[in-house]
């Protein structure tokens, strides 16, 4: 495959079929872990390296898989990986394990990176199937860091715990609830259709 098709697979990731503003996957951990930027990059960065080793494993197994039992070394695979993901924080990142609870666990039945082994991985050579992950992978990270930072900022006046909002600013507590999580996305997904819209016309 051309340098000029991977380039398309791997942008594709961050707009076009990016997972959560425009194909709306991973909802759960989109709305739960963005009060604030820490956990939104861990969990993205998470994402990213369960779903590049996944895709790599399918890739190799690709022929050899059986169409009745593809889904189950799908689901195996990709949950060998976030066991890894889990142990590694809650070795070297115990507080930030803790903060992201049973969200890293269930990166198993993310559909985001199921869909992936399925549409690419299992259908493609490694070099792609690496490529569409770190696309993915990438867009994924992009929409949580987006939602983090608009909602801790206007949360707490801070991002990465840092204060960065003038001492005028008064914080939005809101920001830092479950509805501010909803709100802000809607608002996001909205801004993200007006472009797509636009772009078309």
């Amino acid at each position: 495959m051309s340098s000029q098709s991977l380039g398309k697979t791997f942008t594709a990731g961050l707009w076009d079929s990016n997972p959560v503003l425009r194909l709306l996957l991973g909802m759960c951990p989109t709305l739960a872990v963005t009060a604030a930027m820490k956990p939104a990059l861990t969990m993205g960065l998470s994402v990213i390296f369960v779903l590049v080793c996944s895709n790599i494993v399918v890739s190799l197994m690709r022929n050899l898989l059986k169409p009745h039992l593809r889904i189950l070394m799908f689901t195996l695979t990709i949950a060998t990986f976030v066991t890894i993901a889990d142990l590694y924080l809650k070795a070297f990142l115990p507080d930030m394990s803790a903060a992201l609870g049973p969200y890293i666990p269930l990166i198993i039945v993310n559909c985001i990176i199921i869909g992936r082994a399925e549409a690419c991985a299992s259908k493609s050579g490694v070099l792609v199937s690496i490529v569409d992950a770190l696309g993915m992978g990438a867009g994924f990270t992009l929409a949580l860091c987006l939602l983090a930072t608009i909602r801790e900022l206007l949360a707490t006046g801070k991002l990465f715990e840092t204060p960065v909002m003038p001492s005028w600013f008064t914080p939005w507590a809101g920001m830092g609830m479950p509805v501010g999580a909803f709100v802000t996305l809607g608002l996001i997904l909205a801004l993200v259709s007006v472009i797509t819209n636009k772009s078309k016309s």
